[in-house]
């Protein structure tokens, strides 16, 4: 197996597959999770190399494996010189971030959720750019807007990191929703989801009747992630998080999510009029309002972030002149923004970590105390700013130069360079302000730390950053060139246009208007007081953060009054409502049933047996409603109930059903008695006859509406899907046992979520009761005193003597599941029953000294196995979730069937034990703690 063939998922999923291990290893050295997550990183780099050349010659990889087919969806990744570029920025600007936040986090801070949440963080991004299949694109998508907000949030005391954080997700969230409807009806318009194809029917998407509202929802996916107007207000609050995630998600990763979306859908959407003018007109409205507003901004990463916005709307404006030299500038630009930007995110995190504060306002004249600091500072944000001999002053003349080449031959010509270069002048302007009024500009004013120079390491990765910004501006070809070739003809799908990133181009007009803006942004400056009096007075209390603030409360508040008209603290009024809405709904639909009600369909003849069975359940579920308000009978008529349904599957033939519901049944008494335990034993009569009346109804219109909607299907002759499984369930899985056959391998997926659902509840039942103190009563209602020996001889002695028969007997229902009635699931059920017996009858400390397994880990062991054996087919071509099967034949033995489906219904079985004698454990140390409790008080 040549394990080249599986890097490109291996890429992807190596970060998630590191961050437990970085949050588990952080338990033991505080900088533990850092050497994991920079190994990691370096790891996905070595699995780039070798395919690097293939890349680099032109070729498009693709690997690819089946996932849910039916619905389009597949596990597909792709390199081509796009997906490289991108790949290399996650990489290389996560490695240095790595590094740099190993330094900058203090020892308050906990380094193995920090780098658990960077690594999952990274790994979504580098799905997003490797995904071949645009379906699993958007799960990436999403899992980028989690990751974020566990990063920006990551400081949770602080109020400023939570709104930001829940602003963010709720931005990025909903644009995710509108991405997902937009590559739907891509898809559905291409007649695939696999980007390929999708790329290859570029013009019959243009010409579809559905491109324009496919476009409209793709931008707004678009506009939300990399924060163009407007959508653009979330950014500058997510700068509450730590430095080094600002640093990152907004200099190389999140932000530029969006960006690459514009490049990898270039040709299927640019070139049309509603791109130029939605994409232009975004571009350059966030391209104007971000350059504005960080002139203004007093806090140093407020400045940066406003500044991101910025340059963010010139990368998408670029993208919005249509053209392939614009394409070209663009992708130049974002590898030059992630390093100046980069570089001087991590400036002004060394600023605030060793001066305790960044506002511009009290940090004056640090060159003297941070030298080297500065000289950084000031390389990065002259690149910024676009001075030559530095890598921004290259993009920014190859903007100005498309600027040019976009505009009409008409008397608007110079609209768009005017804009253009006025947003240069304030780019210009407030990269000096980042500069001289941090740096010189008199003294510091009231620090809350004497500046110093940070430690020496922690200096590296801005050094790199800021050398490359030195070296892309004396020898941009020579460094980029390549790689720039080869991702402009990935995004374009044909030969990238000849270009050419040399310092000099002789004297033209993209070079006077950054001469112009240099010695304007210069004149802004120094005018500044004038400015921010202006600003002050007139346009600061203008920001969209505060219409999103009043939607917010706006929701909240129709919320809570929805709320209010409906929930009544109570379940019966919540329920009625449902019930009375389910109903309407129902009467609606029959209403427009334009058929007879029933059918013409003979029907089953009803047997003794069958009456008596309907008679007697009938009568105990009356009995449970009647009795309700007498807790421990009530319960008994519900196990009733459930043995007359246990019953009614034996006479129709469902043994499998009829195993798992008394199974079930016994899990959920056993459950229910314990919690009883430390209820009130009579429930409070109502005698309102209003509630009375309004009961009923609702319960007697409820019957009458299930038994005619029963008798309308089950009366007509209808095709059911049950005989595909009859007829496949041998053939196709291997086994005679079709319920089984089904859980394991046609509804896999079904199944796989159940268990996991079940791990969950498991694992909330036990996080919700630890620490729990209750009081047991002391009596019955009788008055007649609870013994105080809960384990009785007699029961623990046949529960010791039944165990290993128990065991046995669910190792055999288990074993035999696929071809004859049983499976994981009920075997899981009868094992639990096994060793919740011999809880309930030696108790809690006998039986935790002889059963030492932890839960936890039976639940974990289980859920890998489920997941190690749906991922097993993938590795050999096969969709999720596959089964095999063979037969072997033994001397003795004789012929006999094995199928990778036992491995499946073991993961399946292991997490119903561990769940369900979890849940019952729990309540049962509550109970014996109580007994402790009231044992004490009586002594």
């Amino acid at each position: 197996m040549n394990l080249l063939n599986f890097n490109l998922p291996v890429i992807a999923l190596l970060p998630f597959m590191a961050a437990p291990l970085a949050a588990y290893c952080g338990r033991y050295h505080r900088l533990a999770p850092a050497w994991v997550s920079g190994i990691t990183t370096l790891l996905a780099l070595a699995l780039l190399w070798p395919v690097q050349s293939a890349v680099f010659s032109g070729q498009t990889l693709i690997q690819s494996w089946s996932w849910l087919p039916a619905i389009g969806l597949s596990f597909s990744f792709r390199l081509d010189g796009l997906a490289m570029l991108f790949s290399l920025l996650i990489l290389l600007i996560g490695l240095l971030i790595i590094f740099y936040a190993r330094y900058y986090l203090t020892a308050k801070d906990s380094t193995s959720r920090f780098y658990a949440y960077l690594l999952m963080f990274m790994g979504s991004m580098l799905g997003i750019v490797l995904s071949e299949n645009i379906l699993l694109l958007v799960v990436f998508w999403e899992l980028t807007s989690l990751t974020s907000f566990l990063l920006i949030s990551f400081w949770q005391y602080r109020q400023d990191a939570r709104q930001g954080a829940r602003m963010a997700l709720t931005i990025t969230g909903a644009g995710g929703l509108a991405l997902l409807a937009a590559m739907l009806l891509i898809g559905h318009i291409a007649g695939s989801y696999q980007l390929t194809d999708v790329l290859a029917a570029a013009e019959t998407i243009k010409a579809d009747p559905l491109f324009v509202p496919a476009l409209i929802l793709f931008l707004l996916g678009v506009f939300t992630k990399s924060a163009q107007f407007p959508f653009h207000f979330w950014l500058p609050h997510a700068m509450a998080a730590p430095t080094p995630v600002s640093a990152y998600l907004h200099s190389a990763t999140m932000v530029k999510a969006g960006i690459f979306l514009l490049a990898r859908f270039f040709p299927v959407f640019s070139g049309t009029p509603e791109w130029i003018w939605l994409v232009g007109g975004a571009g350059m409205m966030t391209l104007l309002l971000g350059a504005y507003v960080a002139l203004f901004k007093h806090d140093l990463k407020g400045l940066l972030a406003y500044s991101t916005l910025s340059h963010l709307g010139l990368i998408t404006l670029l993208f919005g002149f249509s053209s392939e030299m614009a394409l070209v500038a663009a992708l130049f630009h974002i590898i030059n923004h992630a390093t100046f930007k980069g570089s001087l995110f991590m400036v002004a995190g060394i600023i605030d970590h060793e001066s305790g504060t960044r506002d511009m306002r009290k940090l004056n004249g640090l060159f003297r105390m941070m030298p080297h600091t500065a000289v950084l500072a000031m390389i990065a944000a002259a690149a910024m700013a676009g001075v030559p001999l530095l890598n921004g002053f290259i993009s920014k003349e190859m903007f100005f130069e498309q600027a040019l080449s976009a505009s009409g031959g008409d008397w608007t010509a110079w609209i768009v360079p005017l804009l253009v270069t006025l947003a240069a002048v304030f780019s210009v302007a407030y990269s000096l302000r980042f500069i001289h009024d941090v740096f010189f500009n008199g003294q510091p004013i009231d620090l809350p730390k004497t500046p110093h120079e940070p430690p020496r390491f922690m200096k590296i990765p801005v050094d790199i950053l800021v050398v490359l910004c030195l070296v892309v501006g004396i020898a941009p070809m020579l460094l980029l060139g390549p790689i720039l070739s080869v991702a402009a003809a990935s995004s374009l799908q044909a030969t990238a246009p000849a270009f050419s990133l040399a310092i000099w181009h002789g004297v033209n007009l993209p070079l006077m208007m950054s001469f112009i803006a240099l010695l304007l942004g210069v004149l802004v400056y120094t005018q500044r007081h004038k400015l921010f009096a202006w600003h002050e007075a007139t346009l600061l209390r203008i920001e969209g953060k505060n219409l999103f603030d009043w939607v917010m409360r706006k929701l909240i508040r129709m919320a809570r009054q929805v709320t209010a008209a409906f929930d009544r603290s109570a379940l019966q009024p919540a329920a009625s409502w449902l019930i009375a809405a389910a109903l309407f709904m129902g009467f609606m639909g029959f209403a427009q049933f334009p058929a007879p009600l029933l059918g013409d369909r003979e029907l089953m003849a009803a047997n003794v047996v069958t009456i008596l069975l309907t008679l007697i359940l009938i009568a105990a579920s009356l009995l449970t409603a009647i009795l309700h308000h007498q807790r421990l009978l009530s319960l008994i008529t519900v196990g009733v109930v459930g043995l007359l349904v246990a019953l009614s599957f034996v006479l129709f033939s469902a043994p499998d059903l009829a195993l798992t519901q008394l199974s079930v049944e016994v899990v959920t008494i056993v459950l229910l008695l314990l919690a009883l335990f430390f209820l009130p034993q009579h429930t409070p009569q109502e005698r309102s006859f209003a509630r009375y009346s309004r009961d009923g109804l609702i319960s007697i219109f409820s019957g009458l509406a299930v038994f005619f909607l029963t008798m309308a299907v089950l009366s007509r002759d209808y095709q059911p899907i049950s005989q595909f499984f009859l007829d496949n369930a041998k053939p196709g899985g291997g086994g005679t046992n079709v319920v089984n056959v089904i859980l394991v391998d046609f509804r896999g997926f079904d199944t796989l979520g159940e268990v996991v659902v079940l791990a969950l509840a498991g694992l909330g039942v036990y996080a919700m009761l630890q620490g729990l103190r209750l009081t047991a009563p002391g009596h019955d209602i009788a008055g007649i005193p609870w013994s105080h020996d809960p384990h009785p001889p007699i029961m623990q002695t046949l529960t010791r003597l039944l165990f290993p028969l128990m065991l046995m007997v669910a190792v055999f229902i288990f074993l035999r599941g696929h071809n004859l009635p049983g499976g994981g699931f009920i075997a899981g059920l009868i094992a639990s029953v096994a060793l919740i017996s011999q809880y309930l009858a030696n108790g809690i400390d006998w039986t935790n000294t002889r059963l030492r397994a932890n839960m936890h880990h039976i639940i974990g062991a289980g859920l890998l196995i489920a997941f190690v054996t749906g991922f097993v087919p993938v590795l050999l071509d096969f969709p999720f979730l596959t089964t095999a099967f063979t037969y072997l034949h033994w001397p003795i033995v004789g012929t006999f069937e094995i199928a990778s489906a036992i491995a499946f219904d073991l993961g399946v079985f292991l997490v119903v034990v561990g769940s369900a004698v979890m849940i019952l454990v729990e309540l049962g140390k509550l109970s014996h703690a109580a007994h402790f409790i009231q044992t004490k008080e009586a002594d």
